[in-house]
């Protein structure tokens, strides 16, 4: 079986290369575009999109593969905090969120495609988050790591920020970028163990 990254995602290939998993990335190059406005709909419908995307690409491929789509944002209230374009965004994300908590949502789609036929699981996971107060000064000198530019929400919580992280309940893969116990068990029940022995 053929593992597919649908996504060029450094945290991403980390977390799947700890499950001991050999894949090839392929990132989606799609435009994202939702039609819904709750975070879980949100990260599924694109990581769906991503992994649809690339099994699309891989049409005529003959092996057994399974694509691998993933979405994650970071949710303060009714907001969905996506990547900052800028230090000002950083700054007013982090500004949000220090001493406050937040829920982290990822939307993993697994494509697996088989001789004849196609079978799709679709889910979400959700973490609560709670950082420490921040001054001015910590907030100036994390945007100034630049670590937050590729990131939902404005941090990392694998990086620098860690230091900032109070609490923390649920799966803290699934803030990092991919629940990787739930893609496994799901794994399990698409029939597919990687552990299994040749």
């Amino acid at each position: 079986m053929r593992f597919i990254l649908a996504s060029a995602s450094p945290r991403r290939k980390e977390l799947l290369e700890k499950m001991g998993l050999e894949f090839e990335v392929v990132p989606a190059l799609l435009e994202e575009i939702v039609h819904t406005k709750r975070p879980q709909d949100v990260v599924m419908e694109l990581s769906r999109q991503k992994a649809e995307e690339v099994a699309i690409k891989r049409d005529g491929k003959t092996a057994p593969e399974l694509i691998i789509g993933a979405d994650t944002v970071v949710v303060y209230e009714e907001s969905i905090l996506g990547k900052p374009k800028d230090e000002e965004e950083a700054y007013q994300m982090l500004s949000i969120l220090q001493g406050n908590r937040h829920k982290v949502y990822t939307g993993v789609t697994l494509v697996l495609k088989e001789e004849n036929h196609t079978k799709e699981s679709c889910f979400y996971e959700e973490t609560e988050v709670c950082m420490c107060p921040m001054s001015e000064m910590e907030r100036l000198w994390y945007i100034g790591t630049k670590e937050p530019f590729d990131k939902a929400g404005g941090y990392g919580i694998q990086g620098r920020c860690a230091v900032f992280i109070k609490e923390i309940h649920g799966d803290y893969n699934n803030v990092v970028g991919l629940p990787v116990a739930r893609i496994y068990q799901e794994f399990l029940k698409m029939g597919i163990d990687i552990y299994q022995k040749p």
